[in-house]
């Protein structure tokens, strides 16, 4: 018995022995570290790369360094929509930090053309340390503890050296709420022993995973749009230090290795950015992170896949601001152990690969600081004068009837620190008038003239045709922000704009006891109006326009104005105007009161051309098959620009339904033929009886596939292809026949409901998909269409483009007293399609009121 017992322990402690000696696995062997400072293993309890670490014990155990050790200062700058922190532990030598300000201004000369640096000996290397942007890649939050420990506790010459030449900004969690839906799931399902078969639940979450936010938004796509909180507080603290290299850790496929950059060339790269980046940095870089690898025995792999295009990325943001981007990609375990084509992958050796690299990219960053440093001063001292030897002098922007998208567009050019000026006088180009008020001015000669090319250029030609994401990326059109170019001898003048000078446009309105109207035309009328009939009040639509007699003199109003009769209310007229004060001022907008309903031209407000508006009870299914970036990208939507709620249930959950509690049903992308037949005829049963249905990209494909509606498939063109190919290109040629994201122009019926508050028939929309739909029979039906030579920007074949002008972009189609309305492509693409939001506030709120021509 007792032999028994003691081979019993000793299995245990030879089993254990890896993760008690966790700094002979995880460091280099003969690292010393202070024993005053706790090692991550030591504060948490358990070895790392044993459990998944929740984000509040990483951020107290950076409170913990910070507290014991002056080498670290920990900095809170911001919260997730889960209100979980968002920190960064800044660490470098006590003398740094007793002049960090100073240190912090110094570097900003960097990026000032104006400022002469004779030496650099100095300055430091800011080094941005960022991990785990994805929450189900976990490794890097791992990595990140045991960096910071190295750093904070390391006792060795090249430790101090680093503390002493740079400054590390290390931010453990880009995703702090997708890491904790991830870590949850990979704990609850781990198992003693532990199961690496990867049909194992804890390698297999459930929809919507932990990959994404708490929107379901992927935000290593919004370093450029800024949708989303965590993004804006890291965009305003990165603009606090513009650090010289910045990583941005992920994991692929369990059966891969390791990738670093380089990136595939030229094909995967940013067309702003000068080559010296790519051939320079990348290359310099490249040497420290294989040294490393190899003395480890990883194997990794570069240059291809991946790619470095698409600014919203962690990895190519730093790069258009003179830094060095870094994306490092570890083969998953997604769990503690799953099996792979060459073995099995542990947790611990994930965290191990992306702790060397990470190391690896300080060593780089202080062994080559000075080329770093020069480069940065290169950088934007270059780019202010290829913005002054441009062909143009700016760019002059504005909508002149909608002032909340105006200001939502200069928002995040300032966000992005983008010189804009408000114009003084009126100006016309391109047949265009932008009127003072609203007219605006983006001079290319400025340090960000890259980041103004990234928000106004369309960019057609491309090096390459394969595209890991989008191939278009131009903010100005994804606003749909009238724009044009200024080439005038010199800039425009008028005020320089700051976040300060956002002001909204409210104003308090006068008192009537007949009606008041709003303009539809405006971003966030759909706000007021939300808000209107959750306080229960009859609010009308205009389907044609006039012109009316109101209290800021004779006013013409546009198709969907919306019109609140006072007499006619269930409240007393004080109320209703209380109510309608409330409403426009949470929406930022302006209210006109009229003591007539009588009309200068046009409809009268008694016309049965104003039409009652429905409150929308809105349900839309989750889960399965469906696309949860697209149900994420509806739910933030609503929330954030309407206020509004959305019932969201699982596609298991239908049965459950009451469809009588609702009129507005929401499908995603997706395949829905999984409810089964009968669900799907009740759910048809209910449009008959006056349900709308609102279905985006390829729900609307099922839509006209299951015969749903009536509506057909346009003939896709067919590219020629030889006969014979050689194997190796296969991948080339499947890629370059996608349409991976890109811009194209439509033109917008604008006297249709569902194109209301449009005021021109030119509207810029987003396709990412190869799916073509051919226009309604009903000539009244086909709200939004390609127009016939319709790309914008972006790559997409020609034969792929030759088949798309004259298809469908918006149509609607009734069932009995219903409708379907029918988006082919998503107008709410990532947040930051405003131009195309319209599109889809108009069939919430206006869908059922399109009659049957």
């Amino acid at each position: 018995m007792k032999l028994k017992s003691l081979l019993t322990l000793l299995t245990c402690l030879l089993s254990l022995s890896p993760l008690y000696s966790q700094n002979d696995y995880f460091f280099p062997e003969g690292t010393q570290f202070d024993p005053n400072i706790p090692s991550p293993e030591k504060y948490l309890g358990y070895p790392i790369g044993t459990l998944h670490t929740r984000h509040d014990a990483i951020v107290g155990y950076f409170r913990e360094l910070a507290r014991l050790s002056d080498r670290a200062k920990l900095d809170t700058i911001g919260e997730t929509y889960e209100h979980r922190q968002l920190v960064v532990l800044t660490v470098t030598s006590r003398a740094n930090h007793n002049n960090l300000e100073q240190i912090r201004q110094q570097h900003l000369q960097l990026i000032d053309p104006d400022q002469t640096i004779e030496n650099y000996s100095n300055h430091k290397a800011v080094v941005l340390l960022g991990y785990n942007v994805h929450g189900n890649e976990p490794s890097s939050s791992e990595a990140a503890m045991l960096t910071a420990y190295h750093y904070v506790a390391g006792q060795s010459a090249e430790v101090r050296a680093a503390l002493n030449d740079a400054v590390l900004l290390i931010d453990p969690a880009f995703n702090p709420d997708g890491r904790d839906r991830h870590s949850t799931w990979a704990n609850s399902y781990k198992g003693d022993p532990m199961v690496s078969d990867p049909v194992d639940a804890e390698h297999n979450e459930a929809w919507p995973r932990g990959r994404t936010n708490h929107y379901w938004y992927d935000l290593n796509r919004d370093w450029l749009p800024l949708a989303h909180v965590e993004s804006q507080a890291r965009i305003d603290f990165y603009h606090q230090w513009y650090p010289n290299v910045v990583t941005d850790f992920h994991e692929m496929g369990t059966n891969s290795t390791y990738f670093f950059e380089p990136t595939k060339p030229f094909g995967s790269e940013n067309p702003v950015v000068p080559r010296d980046n790519y051939d320079g940095l990348n290359n310099l870089f490249a040497g420290y992170f294989h040294e490393a690898l190899d003395e480890i025995g990883s194997l990794y792999f570069t240059k291809e896949q991946y790619d470095n295009s698409y600014p919203g990325y962690g990895s190519t943001y730093p790069d258009i601001h003179g830094a060095l981007g870094l994306v490092f990609e570890q083969a998953s375990s997604r769990g503690h152990l799953q099996d792979s084509r060459m073995g099995k992958v542990a947790f611990a050796f994930t965290i191990k690969n992306h702790l060397t690299s990470g190391l690896a990219t300080v060593r780089g960053a202080v062994g080559e600081k000075a080329t770093l440093l020069r480069h940065m001063k290169d950088y934007f001292s270059g780019a202010k004068e290829e913005g002054k030897k441009a062909e143009a002098r700016g760019w002059v922007f504005g909508d002149q009837a909608d002032d909340s998208r105006n200001q939502a567009f200069v928002d995040l050019l300032l966000r992005h620190k983008i010189k804009t000026y408000e114009l003084d006088d009126d100006i016309s180009l391109d047949g265009k008038t932008y009127k003072a008020g609203n007219a605006f001015y983006v001079p290319n000669e400025q340090v960000q003239y890259r980041m103004v090319r990234t928000m106004f250029e369309k960019v057609t030609t491309f090096y390459d045709s394969i595209f890991y994401d989008a191939s278009s990326w131009t903010t100005a059109l994804s606003y749909n922000m009238p724009h044009s170019q200024w080439t005038g001898r010199l800039d425009l003048t008028g005020k320089q704009l700051s976040k300060d000078d956002l002001a909204s446009n409210f104003e308090p309105v006068a008192k009537s006891d007949y009606a008041y109207l709003i303009e539809w035309d405006e971003y966030y009328a759909p706000k007021a109006l939300n808000y209107l009939l959750e306080k229960g009040i009859y609010v009308n639509s205009a389907f044609k326009t006039f012109s009316i007699e109101t209290n800021e003199g004779v006013k013409a109003y546009g198709y969907g104005t919306l019109m609140i009769p006072v007499a006619r209310q269930e409240v007393g007229a004080e109320l209703v105007h209380a109510f309608v004060e409330e409403a426009t001022e949470i929406a930022g907008l302006r209210a006109q009161s009229v003591t007539s309903g009588y009309s200068t031209t046009g409809i009268d407000l008694g016309s049965g051309n104003f039409r009652t508006i429905r409150k929308p009870r809105a349900i839309m299914l989750i889960g399965g098959n469906s696309s949860s970036y697209e149900a994420g990208e509806v739910w933030h939507l609503l929330d954030s620009k309407v206020g509004m709620p959305i019932t969201k249930v699982h596609t298991n959950n239908v049965g459950r339904v009451s469809w009588d509690n609702y009129n507005t049903l929401v499908l995603v992308s997706g395949n829905y033929s999984s409810l089964g037949e009968n669900t799907i005829d009740r759910i048809k049963q209910w449009v008959r009886e006056g349900g709308t249905v609102i279905t985006l990209r390829s729900a609307t494909s099922w839509a006209i596939r299951s015969k749903f509606v009536n509506e057909k498939f346009a003939d896709r063109p067919e590219r020629d292809t030889p006969d014979r190919m050689d194997y190796v290109t296969s991948r080339e040629f499947r890629g370059s026949n996608a349409i991976g994201g890109s811009m194209y122009m439509t033109d917008v019926d604008i006297t249709h409901p569902l194109a209301f508050g449009y005021t021109s028939r030119e509207l810029p929309v987003y396709r990412n998909h190869s799916n073509y739909v051919a226009p309604s029979s009903n000539p009244f039906s086909t709200v939004v269409k390609y127009t016939e030579n319709p790309l914008l920007g972006g790559y997409v074949n020609k034969s792929n483009l030759s088949g798309l002008g004259g298809t469908a972009s918006l149509l609607v189609s009734g069932i009995g007293r219903g409708k379907v309305i029918m988006f082919v492509d998503n107008p709410n693409f990532r947040g930051m399609w405003y131009g195309t939001n319209k599109l889809f506030f108009n069939a919430l709120f206006l869908g059922n009121l399109v009659s049957r021509p």
